[in-house]
């Protein structure tokens, strides 16, 4: 039975204590043992080595150069890791060694909660089978992004929240490896309610099991 760690915490205007149960809900009927913790002192315990999957929600906070060497060293051995909007996307923003390992971070979100589209660009990946683009209302998200990304949707900002980013196209979902490790990250799920949209819990779903060794 595979392994998963779910660690949340952080700025709670993510809901991260209510996505933290939906994401173990759908790993446990995915066949997983889910463990979760509340601080970020998890990702130092040493049985972190035999876990399969690593799924931080922890918004805006700190974590410990040990904790975070500990991690990253878990990931680069096969450990996967993967999540969700700035959960996992602006989860430690003095941390670039975090940052490298996610593949971006997030910067901004022009006109707060919007519509938007997010486009499928690799429908012939597995995590996004039978999903086509579709409208969405929430924050989208601005990041910084690591060209080695494997993009598989993105979204055009429209420039009516800040015109110099019009026409932009930006990555919303991606997977990477680091090192040994999977990585999985979607900019899609400001709270907890968003779990509700079809593409949104299919789409991270299949990405935590992909991204698990």
């Amino acid at each position: 039975m595979p392994k998963a760690l779910i660690v949340w915490g952080g700025w709670s205007g993510h809901e991260p204590e209510q996505c933290a149960h939906i994401v173990k809900s759908m790993l446990v009927e995915d066949g997983f043992d889910v463990r979760i913790e509340d601080t970020t002192a998890a990702f130092s315990d040493e049985a972190l080595t035999d876990i399969d999957l690593v799924v931080p929600m922890i918004t805006q906070s700190t974590i410990e150069k040990d904790q975070l060497k500990a991690l990253c060293a878990a990931v680069e051995r096969g450990v996967g890791l993967g999540g969700f909007h700035g959960q996992m996307g602006d989860a430690f923003r003095d941390a670039v060694d975090y940052q490298f390992m996610v593949g971006g971070q997030w910067v901004a979100h022009p006109g707060n909660i919007i519509d938007y589209q997010v486009d499928v660009t690799r429908p012939d990946d597995p995590i996004m089978k039978d999903i086509v683009s579709f409208p969405y209302r929430s924050e989208q998200y601005y990041m910084h992004v690591d060209p080695s990304n494997e993009v598989l949707a993105t979204t055009r900002f429209t420039g009516e929240h800040a015109s110099w980013i019009d026409g932009v196209v930006m990555p919303v979902v991606w997977k990477r490896r680091h090192g040994q490790g999977r990585v999985f990250y979607s900019a899609l799920g400001h709270v907890a309610k968003e779990f509700e949209h079809d593409s949104m819990r299919t789409i991270v779903r299949r990405g935590l099991n992909w991204a698990s060794r």
